[in-house]
């Protein structure tokens, strides 16, 4: 691991710049989603340069490669905004959402402020010496985790064997993507998997947005005899009033949050009658100062709150999180990370490094530089 500058644990941090790079990281296990197929995981590399030489680190994922210059140009842009200021996540997330209120949150500018919010906290923590859940006045918890870098929608035999071979990686707990033409190919799919994997490991369906309400009314009240754990964004993330009906059709757990943008869309979500799970996504949440905020209002309201993607910082986040319930795994940033995040037994706590744990191997992020 790179060693650290050495800099007083009372030090304050001023902003020296804002910089990001592009890369496109081949997935190991390709994955195939009713909304479209995921090969390479298009990320941005965010690095906060301090005037005292700590450097925090976030990355952001993209959704799809034609998206990375825009980002990296937003959060490049960002820099005249905030160079000299001090590393104060809080104030400075309070002048920027000040200075971008005209234009909205939500999309390309969102994704940047997260950025920064996310390598801000890092800073400060490795100015301190502290792991990132440390900073924010938490203590370590391995929390069960589920494996959802496969289970795409490969058809019922395939599926099945993928199953087994995810929980084989040290999992109790695996994610099946749904949205087949028919009702019956769902189940066949679901049925195939849960048989292949027995009745003890937890099951989790996403639809990833792809049913109408009639639809989901249809599909969704069969799949209770595969005892899942939840089933996630069967309809448009922001149809809450849908997903609160389909909530009162069915046992199951109806799960969104990984494309809200903000607590506020949490507080939508509960209103609508969805009450039981919810899951940010750390990037579209608004990095970690609205992900407390968020946990804030969960741990009020009683919702268990899960994590989407980035498992690096968000096994600190759920650390701070009374409600904390599942974080979601995937290793797709694994290969550009120079202490990949791991999984044992099924359960996955943060890292001690100082920090969210965050470091770049700079070999790997210059072979997978994108083109941009």
């Amino acid at each position: 691991m790179t060693a650290l500058p050495l800099v007083p644990a009372t030090a304050d941090l001023t902003i020296h710049r804002l910089s990001a790079r592009p890369v496109l990281v081949p997935l190991a296990l390709p994955l195939v989603t009713a909304g479209g197929a995921v090969d390479k995981a298009p990320l941005v590399l965010v690095d906060l340069e301090t005037e005292e030489g700590v450097t925090g680190c976030a990355y952001l994922f993209t959704y799809t490669p034609r998206a990375l210059a825009a980002t990296v140009r937003q959060v490049e842009e960002l820099t005249p905004l905030i160079a000299g200021q001090r590393v104060a996540p809080l104030a400075l997330s309070e002048r920027l959402a000040a200075a971008f209120r005209l234009l909205g949150r939500p999309g390309l500018v969102g994704m940047a402020l997260a950025g920064l919010d996310m390598a801000a906290w890092d800073a400060l923590a490795k100015a301190q010496g502290l792991p990132l859940y440390r900073l924010l006045g938490a203590e370590a918890r391995r929390l069960p985790a589920y494996n959802s870098k496969g289970l795409g929608m490969i058809g019922a035999q395939m599926a099945a064997e993928e199953a087994r071979s995810l929980l084989a990686e040290g999992f109790n707990a695996v994610k099946l993507r749904l949205g087949y033409p028919t009702r019956a190919q769902d189940l066949e799919v679901a049925e195939a998997v849960r048989t292949a994997i027995g009745p003890k490991p937890r099951l989790f369906v996403d639809f990833n947005q792809t049913l109408t309400l009639a639809e989901a009314k249809h599909r969704v009240p069969p799949l209770e005899a595969f005892d899942l754990e939840w089933v996630e964004e069967p309809l448009p993330w922001d149809d809450y009033r849908g997903h609160g009906a389909l909530a009162a059709e069915t046992s199951l757990p109806i799960q969104l949050g990984e494309n809200c943008w903000g607590a506020g869309d949490f507080a939508k979500a509960f209103d609508a009658g969805l009450d039981a799970v919810f899951m940010p996504d750390a990037m579209k949440i608004g990095g970690v100062t609205a992900w407390l905020q968020t946990a804030g209002l969960a741990a009020a309201y009683g919702v268990q709150l899960s994590s989407h993607l980035y498992p690096e910082i968000s096994s600190h986040l759920l650390a701070a999180t009374p409600t904390a319930h599942w974080l979601e795994y995937v290793d797709w940033a694994a290969p550009i990370l120079a202490e990949p995040f791991s999984v044992t037994d099924g359960l996955a706590g943060p890292s001690e490094a100082p920090g969210s744990g965050i470091a770049w191997d700079e070999a790997a992020a210059k072979r997978f530089a994108a083109d941009i």
